[in-house]
């Protein structure tokens, strides 16, 4: 728990005043002011994040968790637990959605075995495997508090290899069938909503097997204790008021008995939380880290109540097709900036927004000044 506690606290608030330089550039672009919308957003929160008025991204990645669910053994999904394994095989030979857009952003794929249920072996797998599959969560736990923090820690320093390595962007991405029921359950659990909204057609599942899925979750926080108690969501580790303020957010750095840690124990994912650690990883590092959807996103809010401050890196990619993505992302305090009618997960809506994120920076550098192009303000 110390170590998770280290990493909460390295944790800074955004450089404020270097995203007001950027800001004070855009307004001497040849343009009315705010008129390129959220791609002054980007140039904004990159700058702050990083502390550089016009950030380059050189080196970019987007990394794939991969995790198995105890869960599946109740029938939630339309795909067999088998297809996890294979789809890492797919990811790690170059085939994959997410593979091909991220060759299309100049970016690299990074595939973390976090729990696969199968013994994987590939000169580019990157092997984390905390345990093979999480354990069914409609029976019990499914994970030990100590077997989350190892992922959570794990996807950490994934990061740290790949900053060392000269990576300052980065996307969440995911792989794990039964996983869209795991991130329904913590969305409950988390935010005190019912079932019927949070949760989705995952995989693409016949009504019977939706309303079967409802009742899995259901179940789920029952036999873990989680049932109506979203009202506590807000009292995870470093959670105060006033977020924004340094002190506040790194304050107590929490009890084992968090609520936000127990939730992702109890009904997440060792993708999902390994998808914390990188997103936590991120903040520590001062890089922006791009969201996916719905299953990336519920990382992003454990995250969020984990450590307040880590949401000013984040930036939402798009809006999915999973009717309970757009509840998450309001409760984490981001907005998407794509809407494509997405639901594939892997990273792919967030290696989109890697096209926009270059598009911002070559913006802040390349557009010219109302002084430099003789344009009159007037």
């Amino acid at each position: 728990m110390n170590n998770l506690h280290n990493l909460i606290n390295v944790i800074e608030p955004i450089h404020q005043e270097v995203a007001v330089q950027a800001n004070d550039h855009l307004n001497q672009l040849t343009k009315p002011q705010g008129s390129l919308g959220k791609l002054e957003d980007i140039a904004r929160q990159v700058a702050g994040i990083t502390g550089e008025v016009i950030p380059t991204f050189e080196k970019k990645a987007v990394i794939v968790m991969a995790g198995d669910h105890g869960v599946c053994e109740e029938g939630i999904s339309a795909f067999p637990a088998a297809v996890t394994p294979q789809m890492v095989l797919n990811f790690l030979y170059g085939g994959a959605a997410v593979n091909v857009l991220a060759r299309h952003a100049g970016a690299d794929v990074v595939c973390v075995d976090m729990g696969v249920n199968a013994d994987l072996e590939h000169p580019n797998l990157v092997s984390r495997k905390v345990r093979k599959g999480t354990r069914n969560m409609a029976k019990e736990a499914a994970l030990t508090l100590e077997e989350t923090i190892e992922a959570i820690l794990a996807g950490s320093e994934v990061v740290d290899d790949l900053v060392a390595k000269g990576y300052r962007l980065f996307a969440t991405g995911e792989m794990g069938i039964g996983n869209t029921t795991a991130s329904a359950a913590i969305l409950c659990a988390l935010t005190g909503v019912d079932t019927y909204v949070a949760v989705g057609r995952g995989t693409g599942i016949d009504d019977a097997t939706w309303l079967h899925k409802q009742s899995v979750v259901n179940r789920a926080l029952r036999v873990n204790g989680l049932r109506g108690r979203g009202e506590d969501a807000g009292t995870g580790v470093g959670a105060s008021e006033g977020a924004s303020e340094s002190a506040s957010a790194k304050a107590g750095a929490g009890s084992s008995s968090d609520y936000a840690l127990e939730v992702l124990s109890k009904v997440g994912g060792l993708e999902i939380a390994g998808l914390v650690g990188v997103i936590l990883g991120a903040a520590k590092h001062r890089c922006p880290v791009v969201v996916d959807g719905f299953i990336s996103s519920t990382a992003a809010l454990v995250a969020s109540r984990l450590a307040p401050l880590s949401a000013s890196y984040m930036l939402a990619s798009h809006l999915s097709q999973e009717q309970g993505h757009a509840k998450v992302l309001e409760s984490v305090g981001l907005a998407a900036m794509l809407q494509m009618d997405m639901r594939l997960g892997e990273g792919t809506g967030a290696v989109l927004v890697f096209n926009l994120i270059d598009a911002a920076g070559k913006i802040m550098k390349e557009m010219a000044t109302f002084e430099s192009a003789g344009v009159s303000r007037e």
